[in-house]
């Protein structure tokens, strides 16, 4: 075998070829992994300058300079860049997550929980008296709800279109699609 002719790269004790690394650039007549379900093939729709997945059945409108594609099916869309070999992480457009979110989301959660708390603790009615677990359990579906309503902000912001994926595990259950 001709070593002159292959370079190869050490990564972590492992070695790799130069000549399998090859990254792609965005292109209507590839075929790209969906970044909405995970499952399914994007690939261009006849006649048109959109792409679509043939498993989630999104649709998708292609920037060849940016080497993005958006999902104009919400508002506002979501936008994923491909790097030569994935979709990096979906964003809003015109949005970006700063710390002063993350920070928002925590007091979000911990400051109601804490206020409901302190509350149960100081304020508690006594062991003797019926239903004294009650402020306890308050307390705790205080912190449930509102974990959960920053998971399903979570949700709606970044990428996870869950009604998509429902849609296409039914398709997919009922036999419309391999």
């Amino acid at each position: 075998m001709d070593r002159s002719n292959i370079n190869f790269v050490k990564s972590s004790n492992l070695i790799i070829s130069n000549a399998q690394i090859f990254s792609s650039s965005l292109n209507y007549q590839g075929d790209y992994p969906c970044p909405v379900c995970r499952l399914g093939k994007i690939s261009q729709m006849p006649l048109m300058e959109a792409m679509s997945c043939e498993f989630c059945q999104e649709i998708f409108t292609v920037n060849l300079e940016l080497q993005q594609i958006k999902m104009p099916s919400r508002q506002p869309p979501l936008v994923w860049r491909w790097n030569g070999y994935k979709w990096n992480q979906a964003q809003l457009e015109g949005m970006e997550l700063r710390w002063g979110y993350v920070v928002a989301a925590i007091a979000f959660v911990i400051l109601p929980t804490t206020l409901i708390g302190i509350g149960a603790y100081y304020f508690s009615p006594g062991r003797n008296v019926p239903f004294s677990g009650i402020p306890y359990i308050w307390t705790v579906l205080t912190f449930l709800s509102h974990l959960s309503i920053m998971i399903w902000i979570f949700i709606e912001v970044y990428q996870i279109p869950i009604g998509a994926y429902l849609r296409a595990i039914n398709r997919w259950r009922d036999g419309v699609i391999r």
